[in-house]
C-alpha cells in the first residue's frame, strides 16, 4: 500500500507495480499527488507558527536568504515544504517549534508598538517580563494611545487579526476638543479623505458632548496609520485621549490596570480564531 506520507515519485509507483492509471498523468496518481500536496505548508506560514515574526517578517527572512531546507538555502516566495520531515534552518539554527502564548495588555502611554530596540522609546512588549519567549504585538496603538492590545508567538493567528481582508472590529473610546457637531458626525461616517486614502470609521456614537470637549465611540474594521487621530483632526476636533476598549469578543471589563497583562482564556483564543474563519 502507498504511503501518502512519502515522496511521490515515478519510482515508488514503478516499485508497487501498480496499474497504468496509476503513472504519473493518471488520474489516480493525481489524486495521490493532491493528497501529497495537502501535508505540505508555505514556508513563511511554517516559519510565523514557530514564532519567527509575521507572515511579512517571514518572507523577508526567506528572500533575504536567512532560511534554508534539508541544506538548501530558500529565497522564493509560496515554497511548500514538510513541516515534520523537512529540515528548516533560520542563520543556521534549527527550526523549534515554539509553545503558543497569548496574552492581553493594558497598553499605558508612552509605549510603543515595536520589537526594535531603541533607546528613544519605551517597548510595549517590555511590560510582560519574565517571558523567555519572543512575542510580538497584533495591530499596533500608537505611541499616544492607551488600552487593550494582544501578544502573542503565535504569527498565524496575529496574520489574520491583522489582515484588512477579516476587518476584525476594534472598538475605541476617543475624546476630543470641543462640542462635537451633528454636521462633523454626518461627515465621519460619509468617509474622510486622507493620505492613504478614504477612512470610513464602521461606526460612530456622541457618548457625551461638553461645551469644551466630547466622547465618541468609533469602531474600525480597518485602521489605516494613526487613523482616528487624522479624520477628527480633519473635522477640526483633535484627540484629547484614545483608548482601546475591545477587540472581537475581547472587553475592556474595568479589571485589568493600565500596564497589566493576563493570559488569553482558550474560549477566548478559539473565538479570535473563528472571527478569521467566518469574515
Amino acid at each position: 500500500m502507498l504511503n501518502l506520507n512519502s515522496q511521490v515519485t515515478i519510482e515508488s509507483i514503478n516499485d508497487l507495480n501498480l496499474p497504468d492509471c496509476f503513472i504519473p498523468g493518471g488520474w489516480q496518481f493525481n489524486i495521490l499527488h493532491l493528497l501529497r500536496k495537502k501535508t505540505m505548508e508555505r514556508l513563511h506560514k511554517i516559519l510565523a507558527q514557530a514564532g519567527l515574526g509575521s507572515r511579512r517578517k517571514c518572507e523577508t527572512l526567506i528572500s533575504s536568504g536567512h532560511i534554508s531546507v534539508d541544506g538548501k538555502r530558500v529565497t522564493k516566495m509560496g515554497q511548500l515544504v514538510d513541516p515534520i520531515k523537512s529540515k528548516i534552518l533560520c542563520d543556521g539554527v534549527p527550526l523549534k517549534r515554539q509553545k503558543k502564548i497569548y496574552y492581553l495588555l493594558n497598553k499605558p502611554k508612552g509605549y510603543v508598538c515595536t520589537n526594535a530596540k531603541t533607546s528613544e522609546h519605551l517597548r510595549t512588549i517590555d511590560l510582560l517580563k519574565h517571558i523567555e519567549q519572543r512575542i510580538y504585538t497584533v495591530g499596533r496603538l500608537d505611541k499616544d494611545s492607551e488600552g487593550l492590545i494582544i501578544l502573542t508567538n503565535d504569527g498565524e493567528l496575529a496574520n489574520l487579526l491583522s489582515h484588512p481582508r477579516y476587518g476584525i472590529e476594534k472598538t475605541y473610546r476617543v475624546e476630543v476638543r470641543g462640542r462635537i457637531t451633528n454636521d462633523a458626525i454626518r461627515s465621519l461616517k460619509r468617509g474622510i479623505w486622507i493620505s492613504a486614502g478614504k477612512a470610513s470609521p464602521t461606526s460612530i456614537k456622541v457618548i457625551r458632548r461638553r461645551h469644551t470637549s466630547s466622547t465618541l465611540e468609533i469602531i474600525l474594521r480597518e485602521g489605516k496609520n494613526r487613523e482616528i487621530r487624522r479624520i477628527l483632526a480633519k473635522v477640526r476636533h483633535p484627540v484629547i485621549s484614545l483608548k482601546r476598549i475591545k477587540i472581537g469578543h475581547l472587553e475592556d471589563d474595568h479589571t485589568l490596570k493600565v500596564g497589566r497583562y493576563r493570559h488569553l482564556r482558550k474560549t477566548e483564543i478559539e473565538s479570535l480564531s473563528s472571527l478569521t474563519i467566518s469574515c
